[in-house]
């Protein structure tokens, strides 16, 4: 998926994520999180699964973490990417099934 435009989603209160997406010329990530120490890859590898997914190799996504857990996280790329883009939503993609 093609980013076109920047896009932010989520807040920033505890157990959240807010999540910043722009153009970029290469895909990069980064992470400011409260709980760097013991979740800070895991929230990176979070992200960049999302991201993969999504099918989006060429952005800039800035996370601020505020605990969330993995399903928050995945949320607010999905939503973040969705803003950000062009293209129409393929639903049966992003849900992994029939509808």
């Amino acid at each position: 998926m093609l980013i076109s435009r920047p896009a932010v989603a989520g807040t920033l209160e505890s157990g959240d994520a807010t999540v910043r997406i722009t153009p970029h010329d290469s895909l990069e990530v980064v992470v400011t999180s409260s709980v760097e120490a013991q979740y800070g890859d895991a929230v990176r590898r979070v992200v960049r699964q999302t991201l993969e997914g999504l099918g989006v190799a060429r952005a800039l996504v800035t996370v601020t973490d505020k605990g969330a857990l993995d399903y928050a996280l995945r949320a607010r790329v999905e939503a973040a990417v969705m803003r950000a883009g062009d293209e129409p939503v393929d639903w049966d993609v992003l849900i992994g099934g029939e509808r």
